[in-house]
């Protein structure tokens, strides 16, 4: 584990160089993200003027639920963001070799070397929004309750990491140059909306076939709502599923993997 730590800091150094050597397109990046915020907060804010409660939260209710998505986004896009975007150029080119004969987890190796250093400044405004919209909501919480959302959001974050490899995994047979990402992103934006919206079908698909309403919306629900058993009960299923299948997926795509020298 200590090696694993040390490794990681060397890559937050080596990224961080790195971003300073472009601080056009790092300016430009941290932009884009601000008004991705702004966008999403104001599409809120105006549905607001025109009704008092939308899937039973108040206004102040949803701007928590907001700063819980805009959290888990800032730490996927600071953390694995720039790491899936490489991932099929290397399966494709035959260049995982590198990966794979080192002596870590060639799986924690491709999936955190490249920290986007442009989104650790996103994440910043992403944790005081959320700040924000805690200071802002006037129901009643305890430490606990809010430590029991922190968690439910960092394990939102990773179950996010885990649907999109999933969605690269199978460039591995395709051979395609994003497998199905495109897909989820279009499907990402269900995150971006409270979980009691979509009915029937639709609500089975995103709790729990793709389960993008688990990564924000079902833990801000807790902590709105209160911490059910239920609640908690998919939450560990959809997160010991997503991560029991993103891992035999990789381990299956590697025994179809054909290297440079092959």
């Amino acid at each position: 584990m200590k090696r694993y730590l040390h490794l990681y800091l060397y890559f937050l150094q080596f990224s961080f160089s790195k971003a300073m050597e472009f601080r056009i397109d790092f300016t430009f990046r941290i932009l884009m993200d601000i008004i991705y915020y702004a966008v999403n907060i104001l599409l809120f804010k105006t549905l607001f003027l025109h009704t008092s409660m939308i899937a039973g939260w108040t206004g102040e209710q949803m701007m928590v639920f907001v700063g819980c998505y805009l959290l888990v986004d800032a730490i996927n896009m600071t953390v694995f963001s720039t790491n899936m975007w490489w991932l099929p150029a290397y399966i494709n080119k035959g260049e995982l070799d590198y990966y794979l004969i080192r002596p870590v987890n060639p799986l924690f190796f491709l999936s955190l070397r490249e920290f986007s250093a442009n989104s650790f400044v996103n994440l910043i405004t992403a944790v005081a929004f959320f700040i924000y919209s805690l200071s802002n909501y006037t129901g009643a919480y305890d430490w606990m309750q809010l430590l029991g959302l922190l968690v439910l959001l960092v394990n939102g974050a990773l179950v996010y990491y885990t649907l999109h490899m999933m969605m690269i995994i199978p460039v591995f047979w395709t051979h395609s140059s994003r497998g199905f990402i495109d897909l989820f992103y279009s499907l990402g934006l269900a995150m971006e909306r409270p979980d009691k919206i979509f009915k029937g079908w639709l609500r089975v698909v995103f709790t729990m076939i793709v389960p993008l309403t688990v990564l924000a919306s079902f833990p801000a629900r807790a902590f709105l709502e209160g911490f059910t058993f239920d609640v908690l009960l998919h939450i560990t299923l959809v997160t010991v599923g997503a991560w029991s299948l993103m891992l035999f997926l990789w381990k299956q795509g590697l025994k179809n993997y054909s290297s440079a020298s092959s």
